[in-house]
């Protein structure tokens, strides 16, 4: 069967809906527009055009019921392509449309768009955990959703409205659940991506704007796992600087550390730590993660005064360790101060908690805690991520369950 794209109405961009197709190894075929696809052989007969919508609204339906096939015991923290992503569109005057479920699959961007010339774009990270009772619970969104607005601001972009941010993450998590690893084994990451898509030559802000999200499950971030990690203090780039964008999450913030990276990596370490852009000697953090450091029981981390990310899951440990009694302190941090700590560890939404093992510094490597996991990092470790996980009583009100 032939038909036009332009008879499908609501159908996804022919790329997506070919993605989706392929990695369903559906059959038999149908022809759109000179490329050929695979259509369901047994749960479909082939659609009319006025039945085509509906038959992918049903597919939908069964293929979010099923569950998927994957090593959970390895997995590790990279793509993994899921069945569907959300989209949302904002043209001039500032309001989002209501947005769609696609099939996962390449979006079609002009070459001109604000993203690609300009890096005109946000994004942002959260996760969902299945509990051990099979449900699915997010973690804070809200405060995803609210630093979201923060960096649209900065960065001259409309931001959906934290209504609209939590309701699309549902949406995205929901109609991909059959990802989401079972307890224990991993989580379900959410990427949503707001970017100028909108075409533009001159340097201005974009006239139209794309809201996506697309999920991924994955297990740890660094490959040492809990196990404590090897950073290198980065003397000669920096991440950031005062009246920059360091404090947001643009995309550009990101792309400016992978040469650091890439050195320290070569030479074995785990990631970098960057100092601050005026001084050279407090702590910011490191390329993708907050920095703690412990000095007789007193937990300190670098404050936030515009060149650091403020840390959804950095805020979260701090009131934890806060509701157990430790003392937090958000101040500068001295580069000697971390040589000089017990026990050093990074947070971050894809790390969550990580122990740091070694920093090394001017060509001098301390280690902390003879290579062990510092018992204050593994304490906050093992308390925010039962709560995440649904394993203990939310007291916080910081998880959102899921009605599946």
């Amino acid at each position: 069967m032939e038909l036009g794209l332009a008879s499908l109405g609501a159908l996804p961009p022919a790329p997506a809906l070919a993605g989706w197709l392929t990695r369903h190894s559906l059959s038999p075929w149908l022809k759109i527009q000179n490329h050929i696809y695979s259509m369901p052989s047994l749960s479909y007969k082939v659609p009319s055009v006025t039945e085509c919508h509906a038959s992918l609204s049903t597919n939908y339906i069964r293929e979010t019921s099923e569950v998927v096939d994957l090593d959970w015991e390895n997995l590790g923290f990279g793509l993994v392509e899921t069945d569907f992503m959300y989209v949302a569109k904002c043209g001039p005057d500032g309001n989002f449309s209501k947005g769609e479920i696609l099939p996962f699959g390449p979006i079609a961007v002009s070459p001109s768009a604000g993203v690609l010339n300009y890096g005109q774009g946000l994004f942002e990270g959260l996760k969902a955990y299945r509990k051990t009772d099979g449900s699915i619970m997010l973690f804070r969104p809200e405060e995803n959703a609210t630093r979201m607005i923060t960096g649209a601001e900065r960065m001259c972009m409309p931001a959906p409205t934290v209504e609209q941010f939590v309701d699309a993450v549902k949406q995205t998590v929901l109609a991909n659940k059959r990802w989401v690893p079972p307890t224990g084994k991993g989580s379900l990451y959410i990427r949503p991506l707001l970017m100028g898509s909108g075409a533009v030559l001159g340097l201005a802000p974009a006239p139209e704007y794309t809201f996506i999200i697309f999920v991924s499950p994955v297990g740890n971030y660094f490959k040492e796992g809990l196990s404590p990690i090897n950073l290198i203090v980065e003397d000669k780039f920096h991440r950031a600087s005062p009246g920059g964008t360091g404090g947001v999450k643009t995309i550009g913030n990101y792309a400016s550390v992978l040469k650091a990276q890439k050195i320290a990596k070569g030479k074995g370490y785990s990631d970098v730590l960057y100092l601050d852009a005026v001084h050279d000697k407090y702590l910011e953090e490191v390329s993708s993660c907050n920095i703690f450091v412990v000095k007789d029981n007193v937990i300190s981390t670098p404050a936030i005064k515009g060149t650091i990310l403020p840390g959804i899951t950095r805020k979260s440990i701090i009131e934890v360790a806060q509701s157990k009694g430790f003392k937090v302190e958000e101040r500068l941090v001295s580069v000697d101060e971390l040589v000089n700590a017990d026990e050093v560890f990074c947070t971050g939404t894809a790390v969550v908690v990580s122990p740091v093992g070694s920093i090394t510094y001017l060509g001098k490597r301390v280690e902390y805690g003879n290579q062990g996991v510092g018992v204050i990092s593994q304490q906050l470790y093992k308390s925010l991520t039962s709560l995440q996980m649904g394993l203990v009583e939310d007291c916080m009100g910081w998880t959102v369950q899921l009605n599946q």
